[in-house]
């Protein structure tokens, strides 16, 4: 039936396209168009559980971290290649000069904001498991403890300074998820 054809007073509503319509396939087959959209578990025991493992929290972390400084420290060093130049230079010359600041910033950023991101998803998933409770308590303590082992070498004077960066970091990550969850409709 072509689509011009169609009458719509004589039919309710429009079908989904189903391209096995004329092969008479039972019923079954006919709910595969009928996808539902919550996830589907394998085990009851996945349904109930709402945090990610230790072992999803290390990935996700670090993965975000490396992936956030790389594309910061790529632009990072990018500007500065471009402020870099020197008058009578080739464009070729130029555009390797971006480049090559670019990526080494870049992997150094990267590479930096990943080891924070596998240190705070260490510290998190252990205060999860000492604690037995998965709470903000947890978060901010990780943020404090991230900042201050990743500056530790540095003396302790640059540890607490970092400590209490990585504090106020996690502090204002919580309330923006929570703000989040409030007032975006996802």
């Amino acid at each position: 039936m072509a689509e011009s054809s169609r009458n719509p007073k004589t039919e309710q509503k429009y079908r989904q396209y189903n391209p096995y319509q004329d092969l008479n396939i039972p019923t079954p087959i006919r709910n595969l168009y009928n996808l539902p959209t919550s996830p589907e578990l394998l085990f009851q025991e996945e349904a109930a559980k709402n945090r990610r493992s230790w072992g999803e929290n290390l990935q996700f972390y670090t993965g975000i971290g490396f992936l956030s400084g790389a594309t910061l420290g790529a632009l990072h060093g990018s500007y500065k290649g471009i402020l870099a130049a020197e008058a009578g230079e080739t464009l070729k010359l130029r555009l390797n000069r971006v480049l090559n600041s670019g990526g080494a910033k870049g992997g150094k950023f990267g590479n930096s904001l990943g080891i924070v991101g596998l240190i705070f998803s260490g510290l998190e998933s252990g205060l999860v498991y000492l604690r037995g409770s998965d709470d903000v308590l947890n978060t901010i303590l990780a943020g404090l403890g991230t900042g201050a082992i990743y500056r530790a070498a540095s003396g302790p004077r640059s540890a607490a300074i970092a400590g209490a960066l990585g504090g106020i970091t996690a502090v204002a990550a919580v309330a923006g998820k929570h703000m989040a969850k409030r007032y975006v409709p996802i």
